[in-house]
């Protein structure tokens, strides 16, 4: 199955947070126990460095048999993002390390005004 798409936006300077529920074909929320999970922000598809970048050690908290997916990005890091936009994809890794591109879109940050 490709992956969704969803554009998410970005307040600098601000936390960002977003609850994702991983559901099978008929509904039923998937299994994360075991999984491990990775999200990326870069300008561009083909840019060197990352803007921000999340593990399920570090700003992503998994729910095992809830399916839950929790993104956080601390107002500190969003505070550091100079960029206007960008791209990100969410990745899933199986106990049986099947990787499944879960979620992909375009990042806008909106400028903080204070400061």
């Amino acid at each position: 199955m490709p992956a969704g798409t969803f554009d998410i936006f970005i307040e600098q300077g601000a936390t960002f947070t977003k609850l994702i529920t991983w559901k099978d074909s008929v509904g039923n929320p998937t299994n994360l126990t075991g999984f491990t999970a990775r999200l990326q922000i870069r300008e561009s598809l083909k840019a060197a460095t990352t803007i921000i970048s999340l593990t399920n050690t570090a700003g992503i908290t998994l729910g095992g048999t809830l399916g839950t997916i929790n993104i956080l990005i601390s107002a500190t890091s969003t505070s550091a993002i100079t960029a206007s936009k960008g791209v990100y994809d969410l990745e899933l890794q199986a106990p049986d390390g099947t990787v499944t591109r879960l979620l992909e879109g375009k990042v806008t940050i909106k400028p903080e005004v204070t400061r």
